[in-house]
């Protein structure tokens, strides 16, 4: 990734937000049901997953842009419990993969969730997202036995932040 990106807070309700949170679940759905997924999909997977508690203090949300203000991805943490934070809504938009956006948007999240008291984060992930698998093994998360019942989630991963 261009050193000149910048990755900054952004409110999870910004039009910018929803727009990235919305084309992340797209992908990911459409992913699952080898299909596009519909914006009524879309709708119920935000509901049934909502992410307005990444917000100061119980979470942040971080939006990745090109030096044109072009957004390039996303990624949410979210406090589990003191010292417990959770990766969430971790997205590079296609055209910008392979120049290591992604693992400095994981770096800017673990700052987050360290500037939220977290010494451990945690996250889970799908068997057909290998690369985000790929992204987390490279960036230091070690596979974990299960610690949710998510029902989407085939793979949990953890990192210590100390």
């Amino acid at each position: 990734m261009n050193e000149s990106w910048t990755i900054t807070e952004t409110p999870v309700d910004h039009p910018d937000a929803r727009l990235i949170m919305r084309e992340y679940i797209a992908e990911i759905a459409s992913r699952y049901w080898g299909r596009p997924a519909t914006e009524a999909e879309v709708d119920t997977a935000l509901a049934e997953d909502p992410t307005d508690d990444l917000v100061a203090p119980t979470g942040v949300f971080l939006i990745a842009r090109l030096p044109d203000a072009t957004m390039a991805g996303c990624v949410g943490t979210r406090v589990e419990k003191p010292g417990l934070s959770v990766l969430k809504r971790m997205y590079v938009r296609p055209g910008h993969r392979g120049h290591g956006a992604g693992a400095r948007l994981v770096a800017a999240a673990e700052d987050a969730a360290r500037g939220l008291g977290a010494t451990v984060m945690r996250l889970d992930t799908r068997d057909d997202l290998v690369e985000a698998r790929a992204l987390y093994a490279r960036t230091g998360y070690a596979e974990v036995e299960p610690f949710n019942n998510d029902k989407y989630a085939e793979h949990w991963f953890s990192k210590n932040l100390t």
